[in-house]
């Protein structure tokens, strides 16, 4: 690449020697990063007949967000931990010649009094230009990287993503072509990193596990009772999906995995009693044997409870017979924004 390797959409693109390059997405080579709270994750892909295939990827726990909520700053040593987690990104997109790209942030930095410094140092060091979204841009990002997993004989879906500093909820409707209609939706100021900040978490007591419950059960109230989404769950047909390092884990534990495997969580169906049911059971366990459990693992083991946590809080508010399990989201939603600009911006499809 010759220029910058992520600058909101357009990047550099290569010389063109030999034959004329096809046209339109078939031309590019696209990468997405998403750095939240907790992880940064890239994935690196070309166009396909079905939307994109990955060629490669990356995901490292950077806990970017870590100590924000007390102090309202990023610490000097998250912002060094995820700048050398964005040197690797931005290697590999230098290796596989991404055209086209897109790097995100989202709650840590929008919280962050420091993040403009933040931003300005990770141009500096890796080259990478960030893009600080809002809860608004993340809730359609969301909904366009799980759309391929919506059922169609539904007619709404109730979409959720439990961060490490936010967890967006969207209230979707189906369309028999095109994108769904997102109809309303919301971001709580409460994730699994912020969730283990406020209440601990290495060995949280019975009592502190209801207590966390309740805060995010509250925080749920305004929007049901604004959307009356219970009445709608009651007589329509609604799908539940899930996009989260909880769920996947949940659903990890569900099929009693050795070693965590995407290819057989992601679109699993799970019922909600399951679920219910490996929250508590994850809620139960000793710091030790969530370190020990090879689903959840010592990079987790602090955090998951707190996504079990939002996860029965909005099963109490939401119940529901199942839910299906997402292992994909911001950035599946950024490569196919990618894609869709490349065809509109050179005419083609």
């Amino acid at each position: 690449m010759n220029e910058t390797l992520l600058s909101g959409t357009a990047v550099s693109r290569p010389r063109v020697q030999g034959a004329r390059r096809r046209a339109g997405r078939w031309s590019h080579t696209y990468g997405a990063i998403d750095l939240g709270t907790n992880n940064c994750r890239l994935l690196v892909a070309r166009a396909s007949s079905r939307g994109f295939r990955v060629i490669d990827a990356f995901s490292r726990i950077v806990r970017l967000g870590e100590g924000v909520i007390g102090s309202g700053v990023l610490t000097e040593a998250a912002m060094d931990r995820t700048i050398e987690a964005l040197k690797v990104c931005a290697a590999k997109m230098a290796r596989r010649g991404v055209t086209r790209g897109r790097a995100i942030a989202t709650a840590a930095c929008r919280n962050a009094a420091n993040c403009d410094e933040f931003v300005s140092r990770v141009y500096a060091e890796t080259g990478v230009k960030l893009d600080i979204i809002s809860t608004a841009e993340e809730a359609r990002l969301a909904v366009a990287g799980c759309h391929s997993l919506f059922d169609r004989k539904t007619d709404h879906a109730l979409v959720f993503d439990i961060g490490g500093g936010s967890t967006e909820l969207i209230w979707v409707k189906h369309r028999p072509r095109g994108n769904p209609d997102i109809l309303a939706w919301t971001s709580l100021p409460c994730g699994v990193v912020s969730l283990a900040e406020e209440f601990g978490g290495t060995d949280i007591s019975p009592d502190t596990y209801q207590a966390m419950v309740a805060r995010v059960t509250e925080l749920l109230q305004p929007f049901e009772e604004q959307h009356g989404f219970s009445r709608t769950l009651a007589a329509s047909k609604v799908q539940m999906l899930g996009t989260s390092g909880t769920v996947t884990t949940l659903a990890g534990l569900h099929l009693n995995l050795a070693r965590y495997d995407r290819s057989k969580v992601d679109g699993l169906w799970i019922g909600m009693d399951e679920l219910h049911r490996l929250s508590r059971s994850v809620a139960g366990m000793s710091l030790d044997e969530r370190v020990a459990s090879p689903c959840i693992g010592p990079e987790r083991a602090d955090l998951v409870i707190g996504g079990c946590a939002i996860l029965e809080a909005i099963y109490k508010t939401w119940p529901s017979e199942r839910i299906r399990v997402a292992d994909r989201g911001l950035r599946e939603g950024i490569l196919m924004g990618l894609i869709e600009d490349a065809d509109r911006e050179e005419g083609t499809h």
